[in-house]
């Protein structure tokens, strides 16, 4: 049986799983997902309806970050896990958990600030640089996020901040990150991303 990842390009999530695969050589069919008319194969294996979710045989992955660690566990070149550093391996955890529980919902305001009347959209960017300004500190003496290379973390944090870059590119790009846009830029110019973004 085939190992099938249902994906949406533009998504994240979808965008983070693909590149983990793709770098530790794992061999996967990619069905490209309508959100507005989902696969009632992936539905049945994957009630929750949404992407990325990885079918193995006798097994469902349902969480960017599960499928992420799965393709890592079968191998992992450059070492993206830290697997020897105790405090680089927490700090990975610590930025993708600020990423995904807190950036993530100012991300999702910012963005669709319509439906949020509360605040302007300017108050949802506000909140979302709070860790826009952690990143940029942490890129003030390396190139990457933990550590002098390329970790799980960049590759699990940048997708987020290239959506929230392009909600107003403009802005973005006269705004006081110039580390974090140097780091983003390398990143979507990386053959990794672009071969994992390939229609």
């Amino acid at each position: 049986m085939a190992t099938v990842l249902y994906s949406f390009r533009r998504c994240p999530y979808a965008m983070r799983a693909r590149m983990a695969l793709r770098y530790s050589g794992c061999v996967v069919q990619i069905h490209e997902v309508s959100l507005k008319a989902k696969p009632p194969e992936m539905l049945e294996r994957s009630p929750k309806g949404t992407v990325p979710v990885l079918v193995l045989e006798g097994q469902v992955l349902e969480q960017s970050l599960d499928i992420m660690h799965w393709a890592l566990a079968q191998n992992d070149p450059d070492n993206w896990l830290l697997i020897d550093d105790g405090d680089g391996r927490r700090d990975i955890q610590a930025l993708i958990e600020e990423n995904d529980h807190v950036f993530k919902q100012h991300l999702d305001r910012y963005k669709y600030f319509v439906r949020h009347p509360e605040y302007p959209q300017e108050h949802y960017r506000q909140l979302g640089e709070v860790f826009l300004q952690k990143l940029e500190a942490r890129l003030q003496h390396r190139d990457f996020l933990v550590t002098d290379r390329l970790s799980l973390a960049d590759i699990a944090v940048a997708p987020f901040i290239r959506q929230f870059s392009a909600v107003d590119p403009d802005w973005f790009a006269t705004s006081p990150y110039p580390k974090l846009r140097g780091w983003l830029e390398r990143f979507t110019q990386s053959a990794l991303f672009r071969a994992v973004m390939v229609k």
